[in-house]
């Protein structure tokens, strides 16, 4: 099949699932597109011979919410397109099966789908230095599997792991918030907040009710000012290395 355009297109607050996005994008093509969800969503129309690479983190097992709700931006006629689920090791439970219904749901044909390794958001020791080169040279071999799909004009759906109805999604009991004295109060974090969670007249504050624990606000704060408690970190670290303590390499579906 002849492909005129890849794109990448990603919800990627840490910046990992971009990493990985980019890198199959761009393991099929050298002059992929780029589109950034991590913020807000950017409308965008796929025509049959338009691949696209749609890639987002896992929140315990799901996608993220508001992602799902970015990709209503899009519009696809039945153009091929990859799903990739970027967790930190744990598992990524429905994820991955729940993308590729959301992306089918805008139009496009779902024809391969992987899962892959990143560090662990709150917790960066987890997974840390995913990927890897292995996971790396996994996701090369992504690409190049896709294209010899591609190739061979077969647009078949692959059999994805996942439940449906999804698992349910619970939450997390922690939100960020910044040091008042740290805070430069230039209001990066509240334009940048996916949900709108920090006021811009306030930016030091959370409006707990929205935020969905992304971390986009930590990784992207210039002075270093926002963070967890560190208290009640502590406690979900100890939890979360216990359910992250199995080792997992990328898996993927052709």
């Amino acid at each position: 099949m002849e492909i005129n355009s890849v794109s990448a297109l990603y919800f990627s607050p840490g910046g990992s699932t971009r990493s990985v996005a980019r890198s199959v994008a761009g393991g099929i093509s050298g002059e992929a597109r780029d589109f950034d969800f991590t913020s807000r969503a950017e409308a965008a129309a796929f025509g049959e011979h338009d691949l696209a690479v749609i890639a987002a983190p896992v929140f315990g097992g799901r996608i993220p919410e508001v992602f799902s709700r970015f990709l209503d931006s899009l519009s696809a006629k039945g153009s091929p397109a990859l799903v990739l689920a970027v967790y930190g090791l744990r598992a990524y439970d429905d994820a991955l099966v729940e993308l590729a219904d959301r992306a089918k749901a805008r139009g496009f044909r779902v024809i391969a789908a992987g899962a892959f390794i990143a560090r662990h958001s709150m917790a960066p020791e987890i997974a840390a230095g995913r990927p890897d080169e292995a996971d790396r040279e996994a996701m090369a071999a992504f690409s190049r599997a896709v294209r010899d799909k591609l190739a061979s004009d077969d647009l078949s759906e692959p059999a994805i792991p996942g439940n449906r109805p999804y698992k349910s999604y619970g939450g997390v009991p922690l939100h960020p918030s910044a040091n008042r004295q740290r805070c430069l109060k230039c209001g990066k974090c509240a334009r940048e907040c996916p949900v709108g969670a920090i006021p811009a007249d306030q930016p030091w504050k959370t409006e707990n009710a929205k935020c969905i624990t992304c971390m986009h606000c930590v990784f992207t704060c210039p002075n270093f000012a926002r963070g967890l408690n560190p208290v009640l970190l502590a406690a979900t670290r100890t939890k979360l290395k216990k359910a992250c303590s199995t080792p997992r390499r990328p898996e993927i579906f052709i």
